[in-house]
């Protein structure tokens, strides 16, 4: 039933926002060298390493690390690179990952290749048979704000409650969140 939630609400979001996203597209090649997307490794469902695509906002030799990681996140921001995080347009070729089965529209947020000690928390508590999602509990919660471990309790949390009703409630949630930008950090 998720699985097919997650196909046709795809397929509607892309179709009404197919415009928007060209026009995204086009800033960011206009804006600064280098593709239109980025290609991150994600740890999905079992641990499992996917290829996740975002507009590119940043850099394009810019380190594969956590944001909060950075020593200074702004000065490696393209032109419109702020202005897409901020508005989380930059997720929005995740949409490719939730037709292609590596991710759903909530779950716990893909860790990056390279997040040891998210990975192994995760998986020390069975968060890691879930598949990732474009949003999740963690994210309407505190998102860029949370520590590593609050990340889990809120991952673990959403694993034990995890229904359909919950998860139109994290969508909700995340709407909200996204037209408030509260949470969002660089």
């Amino acid at each position: 039933m998720k699985r097919i939630f997650d196909f046709i609400v795809a397929i509607c979001i892309t179709s009404l926002l197919i415009v928007p996203l060209l026009i995204v597209a086009l800033l960011v090649k206009l804006s600064s060298s280098g593709p239109v997307l980025y290609w991150s490794d994600r740890v999905g469902r079992n641990n499992q390493v996917f290829k996740m695509p975002k507009f590119r906002s940043m850099k394009i030799d810019t380190p594969e690390v956590a944001t909060h990681l950075l020593a200074n996140p702004s000065s490696v921001l393209t032109p419109i690179g702020d202005f897409l995080r901020k508005s989380s347009l930059d997720e929005l070729p995740q949409l490719w990952s939730i037709f292609k089965g590596d991710m759903s529209f909530v779950g716990p947020r893909p860790a990056l290749f390279n997040q040891d000690d998210l990975i192994e928390l995760r998986t020390l508590y069975g968060v890691e048979t879930l598949l990732p999602g474009l949003t999740g509990w963690a994210q309407v919660n505190g998102r860029d704000e949370l520590a590593i471990p609050d990340k889990v309790k809120l991952d673990v949390e959403y694993l034990q409650k995890r229904t359909m009703m919950f998860d139109l409630k994290v969508l909700w949630m995340t709407f909200m969140r996204v037209i408030s930008r509260h949470g969002v950090s660089h």
